[in-house]
């Protein structure tokens, strides 16, 4: 898989091309600007008849560099990398942070390319792309460009699991700033992989990684909490995080709670309030679901004292 990792600690499910898929690429993309040279050359050649044979010469020598050297820099920036071979085998070119390119890394990658393909037949390129960790040839060295493949199977993304309800929201006060991109994409694949380990490997990697995420929020894990739980709610409190600052859901630190019908939708995990778990009645390990209020998030109402006793019952439960 592709290991790059954006500012917002997201990892991109992409991964880079290699040799056989570029190979194939960059032979359509030839073969397609062949065809339109040998139709524009038997164009040029009835239409400059009547010239000279070093102004033919010139013409055609300029015709040679506009289309196959400005024909695909002008393609890929138009197209933010995806050439027509590249669309045909699922390529794209994206920068090395995972962005598009724009019309300088398209240049430097096109200008690279009439010396490591069209000159020497493709040799320097493809022992650039064997040598290279990633597939990539000098022009995407020089540019700081990457292909990746844009059409990945379904199914080959990991689903991370949600936190069991009595965690949810728990740790809405958390500060997420320390932690670095590399301890959120070891957490986020041990979650997704955590159902294929051994159970006591699984545990004490869940063990590590809730401690390093513990020193780096400053936040002890609280006890009795299993350290994958642990670390299932943080990153769930993450992604609300993320959630409500793309989405303009408030503010991105808040924890407070969302009704059933409110702003969150389908796009973010519910956050239930804190204090409708109650520290002394929380259990150890996962549990089943329960019809218990305070798993469902809800506030029970307080007993009612003195002369309001007596009221009847209105259905509404007074702010805690």
């Amino acid at each position: 898989m592709s290991e790059l990792v954006t500012g917002e600690a997201v990892a991109l499910e992409l991964r880079p091309a290699r040799l056989p898929s570029r190979a194939l690429a960059v032979l359509l993309d030839l073969m397609a600007a062949m065809a339109v040279y040998v139709v524009a050359t038997i164009a040029l050649v009835a239409a400059t008849a009547s010239l000279d044979e070093a102004a033919q010469t010139a013409i055609s020598i300029a015709l040679f560099v506009l289309l196959l050297v400005g024909g695909p820099i002008l393609v890929e920036t138009l197209s933010h990398g995806r050439s027509l071979g590249k669309m045909a085998c699922g390529l794209r070119v994206v920068r090395d942070d995972g962005g598009p390119i724009r019309f300088r890394h398209a240049l430097v990658r096109g200008l690279i390319g009439v010396i490591e393909i069209l000159m020497t037949l493709g040799v320097v390129a493809c022992i650039a792309s064997l040598v290279s960790a990633r597939g990539r040839r000098l022009g995407d060295v020089f540019a700081g460009t990457l292909v990746v493949r844009e059409r990945v199977p379904a199914g080959q993304a990991g689903f991370v699991p949600p936190p069991p309800p009595w965690l949810a929201g728990r740790f809405s006060g958390l500060d997420l700033s320390a932690v670095p991109d590399g301890l959120w994409l070891a957490v986020r694949q041990y979650l997704t992989r955590m159902g294929q380990l051994d159970p006591q490997v699984g545990w004490s990697m869940a063990e590590r990684l809730a401690s390093d995420l513990a020193g780096r929020t400053g936040a002890p894990v609280p006890p009795g909490v299993p350290p994958a739980a642990y670390l299932a709610a943080v990153v769930q409190e993450r992604q609300a995080r993320e959630a409500r600052r793309a989405f303009g859901q408030g503010p991105a630190g808040g924890g407070g709670p969302v009704g059933a019908a409110g702003s969150a939708g389908a796009c973010a995990p519910p956050v239930y309030p804190a204090a409708a778990v109650a520290p002394d009645a929380r259990p150890a390990v996962y549990p089943s679901a329960d019809p218990g209020t305070a798993v469902r998030g809800e506030r029970a109402a307080p007993p009612q004292e003195g002369p309001s006793a007596g009221r009847p019952s209105t259905g509404f439960a007074p702010p805690a």
